[in-house]
């Protein structure tokens, strides 16, 4: 072998090792990063006020999820523009691992087609999805509505009377609404719910109706409400008798899902550790009976195949403000 060969193979060598020297130093601290954290309390923010499944399903899950991380997971609430703003909030925040959300996908799929927004889709990420919920339609028990036709017929006869509440402004239960009264050609209100349990405004009878998830169930169950149509592709297990939009002739099956959030560019080894953590969670016994309870599937995804359904979801719902014809706040 020459002199100039084994000099070049030399200096080939040299620029082979300095090139993982470079990746071994950028990675190094993330990887430490993962193997400490967490190091201290974890902030979760529920983006959806007190009381609705959102909010309980998060509570039950962080408690299980305490043990396997090692710290006290800080469950809050901020519902302000319908998770909006415990998005943007999340958005700006440190990717350390120690703030999250636990949101269903409203803030960051259906709201930016419809009003202006001061974060980016790219600016959060999913850690992992822990439920798909029901939802539907719900009057008191005594109302003399038996079918979502008995309410549209009555809807149709009295302009302006029917008033509906839901779990939040543009959520997919406020849209199954819209929906049905474009197609309907009906004049019904949605009522802004000032916080608290969502459900409250029918049970008091301040209004005609209450679309949201199945934090309704309970009262169901108490023989307070009951229920006149379901959003989903298949019926509720628990209400048989009752039929989805599809049945009924409307084109229009909402697809939500529950996912913990956390700022875009958290290291993948802190989002794998939260990841871990809490789909073993979701095998606690509290968390499992709590989910049967609010009759609310427990179905998980990993982050890569919880962004993969936002990603279809997103184009989905774009496709659906044009065809709705929907506008979007200036």
């Amino acid at each position: 072998m020459s002199k100039r060969t084994t000099e070049r193979r030399v200096t080939e060598w040299m620029y082979c090792a300095t090139i993982v020297l470079v990746f071994a130093l950028i990675s190094t601290p993330a990887v430490v990063l993962a193997q400490d954290y967490p190091t201290k309390p974890i902030n979760l923010t529920v983006c959806i006020s007190t009381g609705g499944t959102v909010d309980l399903s998060t509570r039950v899950l962080a408690h299980a999820a305490e043990k396997f991380l090692g710290q006290p997971i800080a469950v809050g609430n901020n519902g302000g523009g319908a998770g909006t703003v415990a998005m943007e909030l999340l958005s700006k925040a440190k990717p350390d691992g120690y703030q999250l959300i636990s949101c269903p996908q409203t803030p960051l799929v259906e709201i930016p087609h419809l009003r202006k927004i001061s974060y980016k889709y790219e600016q959060v990420q999913p850690v992992m999805q822990f439920a798909e919920p029901y939802g539907g339609l719900v009057v008191q028990k005594d109302a003399p509505y038996n079918s979502l036709k008995d309410l549209i017929e009555y809807a149709r006869k009295n302009p302006g009377k029917v008033t509906y509440t839901t779990s939040g402004t543009l959520t997919p239960w406020h849209i199954a609404m819209m929906y049905v009264g474009k197609q309907e050609n009906l004049q019904w209100t949605a009522v802004p719910v000032p916080g608290g349990d969502p459900n409250m405004p029918l049970l008091g009878g301040h209004v005609t109706a209450f679309t949201a998830a199945s934090s309704w169930k309970r009262y169901i169950d108490q023989d307070k409400m009951k229920l006149l149509v379901v959003y989903s592709e298949k019926r509720m297990p628990a209400f048989p008798n009752v039929p989805t939009l599809k049945e009924l002739g409307y084109d229009f099956v909402v697809e939500t899902n529950y996912v913990i959030y956390a700022p875009a560019g958290t290291p993948a080894p802190i989002v794998k550790k939260l990841d871990e953590a809490f789909k073993k969670a979701m095998d606690d016994p509290e968390f499992i009976a709590y989910m049967k309870k609010a009759e609310m599937p427990a179905i998980y995804r990993n982050a890569a195949d919880t962004k993969s359904a936002l990603d279809r979801m997103n184009k989905r719902f774009e496709k659906m403000v044009v065809d709705l014809k929907l506008p979007k706040e200036q």
